[in-house]
């Protein structure tokens, strides 16, 4: 709890500050006075100058009670008198092109940290598993193409794209996720283990109709896992795997008489011995130590949030860890496909955005702080690589969503200044005030949608 806690915050206070720096710097850098820059709302815990400032910035820097945001006060003559002397210093003086620039400078600098953060994991490199696939889920469209398990990826791309090398299981989970999401089929070129040839697959995900960004969605394409041997890890008191006699190590060959090949075809062969809501009985030949075992196996009958029928489970983990490799890049191609992450991103990011408001992908992606909270502690847990790889994610999101065209938001800013450009006149202060309402009514909405959405994973 107190790790969740502790990479909340710190998540939370470096994206926030890297946000507001980015206002902070850019308005520096125009010859705009800054009053406060501030990390946090509420009571001040910590205030401060600095020691030799600018010639001309006195700011006050403030970290707040409450990490929820942050902002950077400018002088403005729209928020109280301004000393003649320094008119020329105020925000609302200078010219357009400064204030575009002070206003994107927020959300930008979250995607260049970003690229910054999925650079510095490609330079420093991290171990993930190798891209051979494990078995695919009966009747996916995985095991529709012919899939079998023990294939290793070799390349892949979507459809229309040019094929790249696929170096691990992550990158081609996050090839497969794109090409759901986005309605396009992938190629894959695949290589058999041992066998030396080489042919190439097309999975139809265009044909895929998923509204849902979840657990389920790669289950529906068939692809899980990477392959691991079906061999048990820790068998935990009272489950059903312990009241067989299944023990830590046992090598599983067969149930019910089918041979078993890999880890995932048993995990899919567990979860589908339940009839009426009752665990199936059923003999499973096991090695262990040299010798051969059967023994009859019932396993457990759970539910769980998003799944649509009860699955069995044996309470004992399933697999040993894949082969692995280590995914490691140079200075400069590191930096290139750090850039290129954080285009993809937010590309789809602001595409699931667009379909969740036409309604073709479900407002349940939406995500509040409790389940942000909950990744960052369980990202933190795996390790420094993994923790990074989640800051990268929730700046790239913090970014794209400021650059929303909603009036509270940097978006909104940039919108009026693109009518002053096109129209040559600012917006007057009436449709300023209404267009400030519905932006606030809309923001509202979706942190009630996100929050309900935490509730609901959590407490449902």
């Amino acid at each position: 709890m107190m790790l969740t806690v502790v990479a909340f915050i710190v998540a939370l206070g470096l994206l926030i500050a890297v946000h507001e720096y980015g206002h902070y710097r850019v308005a520096v850098a125009c010859g705009v006075k800054v009053l406060r820059f501030s990390v946090g709302f509420g009571k001040a815990l910590f205030t401060w100058k600095a020691r030799k400032p600018r010639p001309g910035q006195d700011t006050e820097f403030v970290i707040g009670a409450f990490p929820l945001g942050g902002f950077v006060k400018m002088l403005d003559e729209r928020e109280g008198p301004v000393d003649p002397s320094e008119r020329h210093r105020a925000f609302n003086t200078q010219p357009l092109r400064s204030r575009v620039a002070i206003v994107a400078a927020g959300p930008l600098a979250n995607l260049l940290l970003a690229v910054l953060l999925y650079a510095i994991v490609n330079w420093t490199g991290v171990q993930e598993p190798q891209p051979v696939l494990g078995s695919p889920v009966a009747g996916s469209i995985a095991a529709e193409a012919g899939l079998r398990g023990g294939e290793r990826v070799d390349g892949a791309a979507l459809e229309g794209d040019e094929i790249e090398p696929v170096r691990s299981f992550e990158e081609l989970r996050w090839l497969l996720t794109r090409a759901a999401l986005d309605g396009r089929d992938l190629r894959m070129t695949l290589a058999r283990e041992g066998s030396g040839g080489r042919r190439e697959v097309l999975l139809p995900l265009s044909n895929l109709n998923t509204r849902d960004a979840d657990a389920q969605l790669l289950r529906k394409v068939g692809i899980v896992a990477p392959w691991s041997p079906p061999v048990l890890g820790e068998v935990m008191a009272g489950g059903a795997a312990e009241r067989a006699g299944l023990r830590k190590g046992d090598l599983v060959l067969r149930v019910a008489q089918q041979p078993v090949g890999d880890a995932q075809q048993l995990r899919d062969l567990i979860r589908t011995q339940v009839k009426a809501g009752r665990g199936l009985p059923s003999t499973w030949e096991v090695e262990r130590q040299g010798q051969r075992l059967q023994l009859q196996v019932t396993p457990d009958v759970v539910t769980a949030e998003g799944v649509p029928a009860p699955f069995g489970r044996i309470a004992a983990y399933v697999g040993a860890p894949p082969a692995m490799v280590t995914v490691r890049l140079g200075p400069v191609d590191g930096l290139w496909k750090g850039v290129e992450k954080t285009w993809e991103v937010s590309a789809l990011t602001l595409r699931m955005m667009g379909r969740m408001i036409v309604g073709q992908a479900s407002v349940k992606n939406l995500s509040g702080p409790l389940t942000i909270a909950d990744y960052a502690g369980k990202s933190a847990s795996l390790g420094l690589t993994q923790y990074l790889l989640f800051l990268a994610l929730i700046s790239v999101s913090l970014g794209v969503l400021n650059l929303l065209p909603l009036p509270v938001l940097d978006g909104g800013h940039l919108m009026y200044y693109l009518w002053e450009a096109v129209t040559g006149r600012s917006i007057s202060d009436a449709w300023m005030e209404r267009l400030q309402r519905g932006g606030v009514a809309v923001l509202l909405v979706m942190m009630s949608i996100a929050l309900f959405n935490d509730v609901a994973r959590f407490f449902g």
